[in-house]
């Protein structure tokens, strides 16, 4: 079978590197790509947003699969576009994907729902915001309402911060059009960890959990980020803590989404946070984390291709994955300035040597390959995956490895696995 991986993060090259080891699968295609993935499968020059152009793709190759990485692309409806042709296809529709892309929808379904998490209000004007907020207890949690790559997400420690971040989303339209609309939510105080899920319709197989470090700098210093590094599992969560998040989350959405009329396919990726009151949802995701997904492929023995293909059929029930008892970290290697601005074209330096360590695998992210050379090209460039038999030995190698890259600017954390988010 042929298959279509639409990105061109690390995430996609994660998923093109676990799909290549299944028997089953014939040529990779990635659309668009980066200079890691080119060594797995195909790049294809098309971009994520020309729908019609990635059907007509799948079409004309008569591709058995597409997986979808990016929100952007499921928000503006590629399954659904997908789905029309006739063609089988990984995500959620565009009205399912709105749990990601309209915070105020997912907010909305959980309270209608049961669902445990921070309460809220949504604010369409900016003024009626800013009168809301000199009132208000702090901290607050101001998000944007739509999707900014994982950066719309500011806390408020006061409500000078509060007016500024208002400012920011509503009236200089730092995020466009998805700030147009914000959720000011309460602060919530716990453990973070992340959670992803096979949802079939009727059915879901949980993932091990993970952690990721959102943060720029060390000692979760920093604005946010799509991800400095993760590791899996996350340490947080013991056998009766999974069985309340079971419950209590992830029993009550695939539920609900059922007596919403909604058929959800694809991954589910929620934010829970460990409060003193139990496990709350911060936000849903509605596709493969970056860089969750790297670590978690890591740990993944059983053949993807089983996997995806029963949550687009509809038979999940008969998927028993198997999971390797390591531990996974994944570092992340940034341009200098990230997540703000940065400079690409830097030429990369080390990856054979890196590469060649044991129990290592190098994801690339914002990468191009020009003549056998590999240059930046992207905020997150590399992500350096290890396996050890414990959290430190995993994270000792992980380390070990990237301190063999190198490129000017580069700019990573060095405490990923160390410091509780």
């Amino acid at each position: 079978m042929d298959i279509l991986i639409i990105g061109s993060g690390g995430r996609e090259h994660a998923l093109a590197w676990k799909l290549r080891k299944s028997p089953r699968v014939g040529k990779i295609f990635i659309a668009p790509g980066n200079a890691g993935t080119a060594l797995i499968g195909e790049n294809v020059a098309v971009s994520i947003s020309d729908l019609p152009a990635l059907v007509d793709f799948a079409t004309s190759r008569q591709i058995g699969l597409t997986i979808v990485g990016p929100d952007d692309a499921l928000a503006a409806g590629i399954a659904d576009a997908f789905a029309q042709a006739g063609l089988r296809i990984f995500g959620p529709t565009r009205h399912a994907a709105q749990l990601e892309s309209s915070k105020s929808f997912a907010k909305d379904f959980m309270r209608r729902h049961g669902i445990p998490t921070a309460a809220s209000h949504e604010f369409s004007d900016s003024i009626e915001a800013h009168a809301w907020c000199r009132t208000a207890t702090y901290p607050l949690v101001i998000k944007a309402d739509g999707l900014a790559l994982g950066k719309g997400v500011i806390i408020a420690e006061n409500p000078s911060a509060a007016a500024h971040a208002i400012y920011r989303c509503m009236d200089a339209m730092v995020f466009g059009q998805a700030g147009a609309r914000i959720v000011i939510e309460e602060f919530l105080e716990g453990t973070e960890c992340s959670l992803h899920a096979f949802v079939d319709g009727t059915t879901y197989v949980l993932c091990p959990d993970c952690r990721d470090h959102k943060r720029a700098y060390d000692h979760d210093m920093g604005p946010n980020t799509g991800g400095m590094g993760t590791i899996s599992p996350s340490g947080s969560l013991d056998a009766p803590l999974l069985q309340i998040v079971n419950e209590s989350i992830l029993d009550r959405v695939v539920a609900g989404l059922r007596a919403d009329g909604i058929t959800y396919r694809g991954m589910l990726f929620p934010g829970i946070i460990l409060t003193k009151d139990g496990p709350k949802v911060l936000e849903f995701n509605c596709r493969w984390g970056d860089p969750e997904t790297q670590v978690l492929l890591r740990r993944l023995d059983s053949d993807l291709l089983d996997l995806l293909e029963a949550t687009v059929s509809g038979t999940l029930g008969e998927q028993v994955p198997r999971w390797s008892a390591q531990h996974a970290v994944c570092v992340v290697l940034a341009s200098g300035g990230y997540p703000h601005a940065y400079e690409k074209g830097k030429e990369i330096h080390g990856l054979k040597p890196a590469a060649d360590q044991d129990g290592i695998a190098i994801f690339h992210a914002g990468t191009r390959c020009e003549e056998n050379r590999f240059f930046t090209n992207g905020g997150r460039v590399l992500g350096v995956t290890a396996l050890g038999d414990t959290l430190a030995i995993a994270r000792d190698a992980a380390y070990h490895a990237a301190d063999q890259i190198s490129f000017a600017g580069l700019q990573r954390r060095s405490d990923i696995g160390v410091t509780t988010p």
